[in-house]
């Protein structure tokens, strides 16, 4: 059964037990409130039959509220800081709601079952309650939902039109995260082909002008259109020939549809203007990003400075040469900085010039491999993010001497520098980094400095805490 099918079942499920999370939350926020005397001890216990009207409005107006911040759309891979956030924000607002709701309906209802003055404190722990127990809702529904794809339940067929650059890292992706429950039949060539049996292990089933039949033939759920490349005519051309049949279209964005992602309408003197780009970090939105960054920074200092010392110790003790290693690296508006990380090579690492690091790099010290690994070599970063030439979050610095060639070959390279350079980054968590795509790269650093926000950077600091904690845990 494809996840079209059980979508709607997911969906419902969700609402069923939202409701009942929710009923929940209210009972317990009831008995927080009688069995803890803060502000005030009570004076009479009201019986919670009599709350129950304020619960039937609390529980409508949460749901509706999830509902309109699109909590009941079941998503393949959910954000679960934009999850939390929207979570927050919806439960927040659908009590503000219910409370007014509720005083409008039983007001002035004299001998009423409904008569009562609630408690605010209760309703400030079913709020609590609320958040975190939809919250643990969803990451178990997710995790069922998983579980189903390994029996073959809520997977979906899947085809790609593309065989470029852009086609191939949709493959990978697909590839390396199963639990998005996509089985990939295959690739559909641009007209003409390639003329190779298969692209990074998927088969070629043809050319875009048979799609209407390798649709059929294979049973396609969803077909993913992957030729930025291409002109808008073609890709058009390509999306009338999925539309016969229950099939889903994805299209991925071309360069203008990209940079235009968050355009907005401005106007001169009544004449109006498409804003394409309107760099966010501004004002008060770099103060905030430095606060963070500088509270951010002093605290990993601090924490982790027992197992920086051992690790001082160890390069010291492992071979000769300095503890760290201080390399000159590209920064905001182009601005060079000495960037000091763990010495992680041998001394005559760089002897005959800048070189690109590579997987099992010969240069590297037995040490020095195990701190890549797990980025502490990384940790001395958190002294440039203090003194305010890095950031803990941004666009990974480069050297001037790669900056040259980039700049020449990838389009609007030299952009990524308008912000400080970051510990982690966009383009790191989701899995451009080492030897990848300089321009996949370039396309998130530019997207992150055009969208940023502080949730942004808090999502991006989780996910590569995760990911460290992951890949560590499974070796590598």
């Amino acid at each position: 059964m494809t996840t079209q099918k059980l979508r709607p079942i997911f969906s419902f499920t969700l609402v069923l037990l939202d409701a009942l999370i929710l009923t929940l939350a209210f009972y317990l926020a009831y008995e927080l409130r009688a069995r803890i005397p803060f502000p005030n001890e009570l004076v009479t216990t009201i019986p919670f039959s009599r709350y129950l009207g304020l619960l039937g409005v609390w529980v409508a107006c949460l749901v509706l509220a999830l509902f309109i911040y699109r909590q009941y759309y079941v998503s393949r891979a959910p954000s679960r800081v934009d999850q939390l956030y929207s979570i927050a924000a919806a439960i927040s607002i659908g009590t503000l709601i219910s409370v007014g709701v509720a005083s409008l309906i039983f007001k002035n209802t004299p001998g009423s079952l409904f008569e009562i003055d609630f408690p605010r404190i209760m309703l400030v722990y079913a709020w609590l309650l609320a958040i975190v127990g939809i919250m643990v809702v969803r990451i178990l529904h997710q995790v069922g939902r998983t579980r189903l794809r390994r029996f073959g339940l809520g997977q979906d067929r899947l085809l790609i039109v593309g065989t470029g650059e852009v086609a191939q890292i949709i493959m990978q992706r697909i590839q390396w995260q199963p639990q998005l429950g996509y089985i990939l039949m295959g690739v559909v060539t641009a007209n003409g082909g390639n003329g190779l049996p298969d692209i990074n292990g998927v088969p070629v089933l043809g050319q875009a002008k048979e799609l209407t039949q390798l649709i059929e033939q294979h049973q396609i759920d969803e077909v993913i259109i992957a030729m930025p490349e291409k002109g808008h005519r073609e890709v058009i051309r390509v999306i009338s020939m999925c539309q016969r049949g229950r099939v889903s279209i994805k299209v991925f964005p071309d360069v203008f549809a990209f940079v235009t992602s968050e355009a907005t309408i401005d106007d001169l003197g009544g004449l109006p203007l498409l804003t394409v780009r309107d760099y966010s970090m501004r004002g008060y939105g770099l103060m905030l990003k430095r606060l963070i960054d500088i509270a951010g920074a002093a605290f990993g200092l601090i924490v982790l400075s027992p197992l920086m010392l051992l690790t001082a110790i160890a390069i010291k003790l492992e071979s000769p040469g300095p503890v760290f290693f201080i390399q000159e690296r590209m920064g905001l508006d182009g601005k060079l900085f000495p960037m000091i990380k763990f010495r992680s090579m041998r001394t005559d690492a760089e002897h005959h010039g800048p070189g690109w690091t590579v997987k099992d790099d010969p240069r590297r010290t037995r040490l020095g491999s195990f701190l890549r690994r797990v980025d502490i070599d990384e940790m001395p970063q958190l002294i440039n993010v203090l003194l305010g030439e890095m950031s803990l979050v941004g666009p990974r610095p480069e050297q001037p001497y790669y900056v040259e060639q980039f700049q020449e070959k990838v389009p609007r390279y030299m952009e990524r520098h308008r912000e400080k350079a970051g510990m982690t980054g966009w383009a790191q968590v989701n899995g451009l980094r080492g030897d990848t795509s300089i321009e996949e790269r370039t396309r998130y650093d530019i997207w992150y400095t055009e969208n940023w926000s502080p949730l942004l950077d808090i999502k991006i600091l989780l996910r590569t805490v995760w990911q460290k904690i992951v890949l560590h845990n499974q070796g590598g």
